[in-house]
């Protein structure tokens, strides 16, 4: 049984740690979300939803709708990869509290072409070092949060590189649920010899499948290094079938093999006449398998708000056709710095979209007759055509020595751009030895031919089982640094972690990471270097452009500055203010409707501000109108004395005011004067006092004699609330 977590409280990473030399996944495999047809949740029957989480936050809209949270029947993924995985494990943490439930965890770069296992834990830089110790403590703190939020999280690494198989063996063993796994990948990106990445291949997919680990292939990577993406979809089609047909013959349940569809472009591209065909073309052919949908990280920049558009056209394309698993990539490498709250904007869209066109497939049809139909039919026949000319051409590897994949053409023509490798080159080559007749190894899901002695009916019984069967026997080897590794790391940051003190952060506790997002009104070579002088006269340490766009060629250009403050917050010296309790608001409305309340409402003074005043009263704004309270306005600049009289005239139990000048502090004046007024007129108890303003606060009711005053940000609801919960203190109600 996991350790149960109290969501008031920040993980405990130090006691996280403690035990990983005996600590073993109490599960292994992939989980599905539990579909939900039907389900009821607040006002609404959605159709095509899984079940709620036990905790969770909703949409930022949610509080509109009795805070429901409804969870799409597809996974959602979210990739995570500080370099530090003590602070990915928060950030998991968080990803799940708002839905996603495959986290998916990118290795370092270049360990795909480290040719063992690594036990030492550098720091990575855009990913984390795989190591048993990050595996474990990493699934130890997913057994606690899906303990939390009531659902089964999916943890996701690579198998890849010359060291897949002994990876694969480590995942196995250490319970990760999902990982990528595509000989191809190493053939045409990692230079990895042809047939020492085939072998490999069929040694890790057996282990894989043996852990029913869900796989997810490479392919998307064509898609995202040739020149014209939109142009190579018939090369995807097959590179996905052929690491298909091979994890089949390696021992793969189907259930267990997914296909990572990548729309192969975006607007201004009319996106839709490209990835709506391709995708229907893709689940027709491969309709056995599972789809993971991801963005096209090729045409991603650092804006996170193009990122979003682009990510609500590719949700729409998989609820217009299928997603068993939802990506929700994020521009976070192209900003230098993984933020923590664009993986929840990432989920956030997911969630945003599936909701809002919860049944789309009961409204519309697609139309098969027009151009959809006969492009999906293109992109099949030239996929086949593809196939085919790859096997007359010799095979698959005959075919890459021939640079026939990610060759940017439309096919069958060639721009001769393809990759290229020789099959007796590369990593890894000449490595390969052929099993004697009587091979023999004493592990579970071994590929190829393992001759079993006389009488052992399972191979790893003559050791008396293998680590597979028996965790016990694996070896724990702790971090081999002394000087980088996760405890020295935790031991920097631990004031900050459990301490008294605050900073800021993007990605690693205590870093400071600021960004400040602003237009600068001159080109945009003027503005990138006095953006740059900006945060260096704010106080920023290393301050960086994260991300700029041309507002108008000579007008403005917004850039986006990241930095590090240099300062620190105590907790202990800030001043926290009781928390307001809000009322049920059908009790609000309620006690308005039975007492009939009316107020009388003015800015007061010689002050001619009125918007902020009709906003708290106007049922447009969510005033408090909108819950049955009548109101007498009389406008602004009225005096105390009018505004008064008007109250008593009117019978009303509540005066409102807007103050908003405060010069020689005339703000706190016409709040005093009003409670003395109502003293004199001797209707102080009778009435509801409230006042609000940019420079009111909370704290000023005390000190000005009204009953409640508010500052920014205030809404009706807040209004309304107050005047009930001083009615009901009164015992009025």
């Amino acid at each position: 049984m996991a350790k149960q977590l109290d969501q008031n409280k920040k993980l405990d990473i130090d006691e996280l740690m403690k035990d990983l030399d005996t600590y073993h996944p109490p599960r292994k495999g992939w989980t599905w979300r539990e579909a939900a047809p039907g389900i009821k949740m607040g006002p609404f029957t959605y159709k095509g939803m899984s079940k709620p989480l036990k905790k969770s936050i909703g949409l930022p809209a949610s509080k509109y709708f009795d805070n429901i949270d409804p969870q799409p029947s597809c996974v959602i993924t979210s990739e995570i990869a500080s370099g530090r995985f003590e602070d990915d494990i928060r950030r998991m943490r968080m990803a799940a509290w708002h839905g996603a439930d495959h986290l998916m965890v990118i290795r370092t770069t270049g360990q795909s072409h480290i040719d063992g296992l690594m036990e030492g834990t550098p720091e990575g830089t855009g990913g984390v070092p795989i190591t048993r110790k990050q595996l474990r403590a990493s699934r130890k703190a997913c057994d606690q949060i899906e303990e939390e939020v009531g659902r089964p999280i999916n943890f996701h690494s690579y198998v890849s590189g010359v060291a897949g198989p002994e990876v694969a063996v480590l995942f196995a063993e250490e319970g990760v649920n999902g990982a990528h796994q595509d000989p191809q990948y190493n053939v045409l990106y990692r230079n990895v010899n042809m047939y020492r990445s085939f072998v490999d291949a069929a040694e890790a997919k057996k282990v894989m499948a043996g852990a029913r680990i869900f796989q997810i292939d490479g392919a998307h990577n064509a898609n995202a290094t040739a020149k014209a993406g939109w142009l190579v979809m018939p090369e995807l089609m097959v590179q996905h079938g052929i690491n298909c047909a091979y994890s089949v013959m390696a021992g793969m349940d189907k259930n267990l093999i997914g296909l990572s569809t990548v729309p192969p472009d975006a607007p201004p591209a009319p996106k839709l006449w490209y990835d709506l065909p391709y995708a229907i073309a893709l689940r027709d052919f491969f309709s056995e398998y599972k789809m993971r949908a991801q963005q096209n990280t090729r045409y991603i920049e650092a804006d996170i708000e193009e990122a979003v558009r682009t990510h609500t056209i590719d949700t729409l394309i998989s609820m217009l056709t299928s997603a068993d698993i939802q990506s929700t990539i994020t521009p976070d490498e192209g900003r230098n710095v993984p933020w923590h709250y664009n993986n929840i904007r990432g989920i956030q869209t997911v969630k945003q979209t599936w909701a809002a066109l919860d049944g789309i497939k009961d409204f519309l049809t697609l139309n098969m007759n027009g151009p959809l139909g006969q492009m999906i039919r293109d992109l099949k026949v030239r996929a086949v055509a593809f196939l085919e000319e790859v096997v007359e051409s010799g095979g698959y590897f005959a075919a890459v020595e021939k640079g026939f994949f990610v060759d940017s053409a439309k096919y069958p023509e060639r721009n001769g751009d393809g990759i290229a490798r020789d099959s007796k080159g590369g990593v890894g080559a000449d490595t390969l030895v052929a099993r004697d007749p009587d091979y023999f190894a004493p592990v579970c899901d071994h590929f190829g031919n393992n001759k079993l002695p006389a009488g052992v009916k399972k191979a790893c019984d003559a050791i008396g089982g293998c680590t597979l069967c028996k965790p016990e026997k694996i070896v724990f080897i702790d971090e081999l640094d002394a000087e980088d590794n996760v405890n020295v790391r935790l031991a920097a940051t631990k004031d900050y972690r459990s301490g008294d003190l605050l900073k800021p952060e993007a990605e690693w506790a205590g870093d400071g990471t600021v960004l400040l997002q602003f237009v600068v009104p001159d080109t945009e070579e003027i503005s990138r270097e006095a953006a740059l002088e900006m945060g260096r006269k704010l106080g920023l340490a290393d301050p960086q452009i994260v991300n700029m766009m041309m507002m108008h060629p000579a007008e403005g250009t917004f850039v986006e500055l990241k930095g590090k403050v240099q300062f620190d917050v105590k907790k202990s010296a800030l001043k926290i203010p009781p928390k307001e309790i809000i009322l049920p608001e059908e009790e609000i409305r309620d006690a308005i409707k039975k007492l009939g309340i009316h107020v009388v409402a003015a800015t007061v003074g010689e002050d001619e501000h009125s918007v902020g005043m009709r906003e708290i009263i106007d049922i447009k704004h969510g005033g408090i109108e909108k819950y049955g309270i009548k109101y007498t306005y009389l406008g602004t600049s009225v005096s105390i004395n009018k505004l008064v009289d008007a109250a008593i005239e009117t019978g009303s139990q509540a005066i409102l005011i807007s103050t908003i000048i405060s010069h020689n502090d005339v703000h706190r004046e016409n709040m005093r004067k009003l409670a003395e007024l109502c003293k004199e007129k001797g209707i102080r108890d009778k009435v509801v006092l409230i006042a609000g303003g940019t420079q009111v606060n909370r704290d000023m009711a005390a000190e000005t004699g009204l009953d409640a005053t508010f500052g920014r940000g205030t809404k009706g609801i807040h209004v309304a609330n107050a005047i009930v919960k001083t009615l009901k203190a009164r015992g009025v109600l």
